[in-house]
């Protein structure tokens, strides 16, 4: 089934310490090398919240993009910039409170005859940041290496 059927998968396994190594489901795509921050991990890729304000930004962006070119945008047509803002729940557990992203536009961007509408728009069409402002539902389940279920959560 193919991601623009509703699903994809991806492969991550931890070769040492708190790297993780994720290897995509596209052939060709070189794997990401991910890491925590000191104390834990060396800092040696980005950690999982950095990749989220990532996807979000990079969503964005291509969402905008699409819109106002289609599947033809020229060059440095867009900049963007996302800040993650972390916070402390009630049990003082590190959360992600806040996602900013700007988005920093070329002129032939918003001079396209697209950007008025595109503007208002794009943002419904990016996939992550709008499923990322309801909430994601997660099923997560550990088992082991036979494949017996050792943890489901709800």
């Amino acid at each position: 089934m193919s991601e623009e059927e509703g699903r994809f998968t991806i492969q991550l396994e931890q070769p040492q310490d708190y790297q993780i190594k994720v290897t995509f489901d596209w052939p060709g795509v070189p794997d990401l090398l991910m890491d925590e921050p000191p104390p834990l991990g060396e800092r040696q890729g980005p950690n999982a919240s950095r990749l989220l304000a990532a996807a979000a930004a990079n969503c964005l962006s291509a969402s905008l993009l699409f819109c106002a070119f289609k599947n033809d945008p020229p060059p440095d047509a867009v900049r963007t910039e996302a800040t993650c803002i972390m916070v402390r729940n009630a049990q003082k557990r590190l959360r992600i409170g806040a996602l900013e992203v700007r988005l920093s536009v070329s002129d032939a961007l918003r001079d396209s005859p697209r950007f008025a509408r595109c503007k208002t728009l794009f943002e419904d069409f990016c996939v992550v940041s709008a499923s990322i402002r309801q909430g994601i539902p997660m099923r997560v389940i550990i088992t082991d290496r036979t494949g017996a279920i050792l943890h489901e959560s709800a």
